[in-house]
């Protein structure tokens, strides 16, 4: 079925699935979100809106030379990271070359805490219209919200405490770094997360975890193919994945199709999953 800017690939199988959704409870029930151009807007003004990482990359923050050696890699991985025609193993690999080449850089280049203050309080980024009701909805429900990005996690977690979502009910899993007595940036921790592996399963580390198998139904949220493995490892029941396809579309949409059970197009409000939290809970 087709809506203006949703595309739903099957419409009776997702009421079907939003109907066990709904009969299983609130209570076992959780989502798993990607961040960038996710929970957060693509474009803004006509633009299009900067990753939680390139706004390090494209301000001067750091050492003279960081951005222009930041821009070098983008410019050689970013081109395969979008190419939908490349195989899922090779921008694995290249993914996982660049996201350990941009951290050591960032460490060589003097990332701190100050830094992520000062990035975080610019406002580089906009939340969705309805994602911080979408936020609110499950904090007041006691649904897990598990965040899982690619970016520096440390930014991701400011960005949400200061819109005051940082609930206890979010968890984020992402790229953290380990800091200094000053505050300057010593390492990044692994397992790396880069945008093609994506796994839920490491939410074993968190105490999170423990309430997360017994809730085996789930909606997942992504921007992109690679988010669909966020998901893969971990046992559910029933699940609704539902896909922003914000740019690239006429290369994009078919392989959207196949993989999500709705598609919502033109860097879309989050008013579609509102709507389908009130039609499952």
């Amino acid at each position: 079925m087709v809506r203006e800017g949703i595309i739903i690939k099957n419409e009776k199988r997702l009421n079907e699935i939003k109907r066990k959704i709904r009969e299983g409870g609130k209570e076992k029930f959780h989502v798993i979100a990607d961040f960038d151009r996710t929970l957060t807007k693509a474009f803004v003004k006509g633009q299009k809106t900067p990753t939680v990482i390139a706004q390090v990359r494209n301000g001067n923050y750091l050492t003279k030379d960081y951005a222009s050696r930041a821009h070098k890699l983008f410019d050689k991985y970013h081109p395969i990271e979008i190419d939908p025609h490349i195989s899922p193993e090779e921008k694995n690999d290249k993914m996982r070359e660049w996201w350990r080449a941009h951290f050591e850089l960032l460490v060589e280049c003097g990332f701190n805490k100050k830094v992520i203050e000062e990035i975080v309080a610019k406002g580089g980024i906009e939340f969705r219209k309805g994602t911080l009701e979408f936020i609110d909805n499950l904090h007041e429900n006691n649904i897990p919200l598990i965040i899982m990005s690619a970016g520096p996690g440390d930014m991701i977690t400011e960005y949400l405490k200061k819109d005051g979502r940082l609930y206890g009910n979010v968890h984020v899993i992402a790229n953290f770094y380990d800091f200094d007595d000053n505050g300057v940036a010593i390492r990044v921790r692994e397992p790396i997360i880069h945008s093609m592996n994506k796994h839920e399963t490491e939410v074993k580390g968190l105490p999170i975890y423990e309430e997360l198998i017994r809730r085996k139904n789930a909606l997942l949220l992504g921007d992109g193919l690679g988010d669909l493995g966020m998901i893969e490892g971990f046992d559910y029941e029933n699940l609704i994945k539902v896909g922003f396809l914000n740019y690239n579309v006429e290369d994009s949409l078919e392989k959207f199709k196949e993989n999500f059970d709705v598609v919502l197009l033109n860097d879309a409000s989050m008013d579609y999953i509102n709507g389908l939290l009130r039609d499952i809970k």
